[in-house]
């Protein structure tokens, strides 16, 4: 035993000598925006962002039925929507997504429905009602303009994802209630990666699952070590960020759900990076706030023998 010991230490301490520690992606609180309330730039329970080509940020202000947008820094711009069924009015916005375009996306899960925008919210379209069949919703959640050009929505109640044409006509769906691969429960919200790659946060499952655009299913993780998952973004290099809202915090994985690092340690619901991955937008719908993080370049450093140790215990 004192042999292999011995052995073992003249073998970490080799491996000391020439190893490399690269610390993971580190983010730190830089400023933010918000109170409590109804004027210009405040909110009331904001459960959703979206970044904007141009970097401006959207929020969905939910319990104010209505859409805020903003500079990059939080200067106010603008605002569209009251509450109510009409076209551009809403009852309780929960997903934004700004497209390319400049096309705004917004669902509502007291409508059952998702409409849509030009930038600065002149109303474009609608679809979606209460209901189980193709194009209806049961509180639509996340809502995303896939690599594609198609529309995917977390129909979060009826368990699965639908996707459309960019005006709403149905195309396909996938999923059904359970804890199977491709099956959920109460999908939250949804991201995309550069190659297409469908992202789905489930909120009951404490998992995040991935699929091909069509819906096959790519893999998993989660199960037992989220709480509560709901916004979710993926950066340009592949690195995915998620809300786990019963932590309150927001972890940080590779692209196949490998942990590297968190933050943030309120309620965030959504999230958004920036494309160089700079800066990270965050929902703070318990603070009514947003919350902006930016990046913290890591040491890398030489590799201690009592760090290596760690890794062997």
């Amino acid at each position: 035993m004192r042999k292999l010991a011995i052995t073992t230490a003249a073998a970490l301490g080799a491996l000391a000598a020439v190893c490399v520690w690269a610390s993971p992606p580190r983010y730190v609180k830089a400023g933010g925006w918000g109170s409590e309330g109804s004027g210009d730039g405040q909110f009331y329970i904001p459960y959703g962002l979206a970044l904007a080509p141009n970097g401006n940020v959207y929020v969905a202000d939910t319990h104010n039925h209505r859409v805020q947008y903003f500079t990059a820094a939080g200067s106010f711009l603008g605002k569209w929507g009251s509450r109510g069924t009409g076209n551009g009015e809403f009852d309780k916005p929960v997903c934004i997504y700004v497209a390319a375009d400049g096309t705004a996306y917004v669902s509502e899960i007291g409508n059952h429905r998702v409409q849509y925008f030009t930038s600065t919210g002149s109303f474009l379209g609608k679809w979606g009602a209460l209901g189980s069949g193709d194009g209806q919703f049961n509180e639509p959640f996340g809502v995303r303009r896939g690599p594609n050009g198609y529309v995917y929505v977390a129909d979060s109640l009826n368990h699965r994802v639908q996707y459309f044409t960019a005006a709403g006509s149905f195309l396909g769906k996938w999923g059904s209630y359970g804890t199977g691969d491709g099956q959920f429960n109460t999908p939250d919200q949804i991201a995309f990666s550069g190659g297409g790659t469908v992202y789905v946060t489930e909120y009951e499952n404490d998992r995040v699952q991935y699929f091909t655009a069509a819906g096959s299913f790519l893999g998993k993780w989660g199960t037992g070590f989220m709480s509560g998952p709901t916004g979710i973004d993926v950066g340009t290099d592949g690195t995915v960020f998620v809300c786990l809202l019963g932590y309150r915090r927001i972890y940080i994985y590779t692209s196949s759900g490998s942990y590297l690092n968190f933050f943030c340690r309120f309620s965030a619901t959504g999230v958004r990076v920036t494309p160089d991955g700079g800066r990270v937008y965050v929902a703070d719908y318990g603070g009514h706030r947003v919350v902006y993080f930016e990046y913290a370049n890591p040491a890398v450093a030489p590799t201690s023998l009592g760090r290596l140790r760690a890794l062997f215990r």
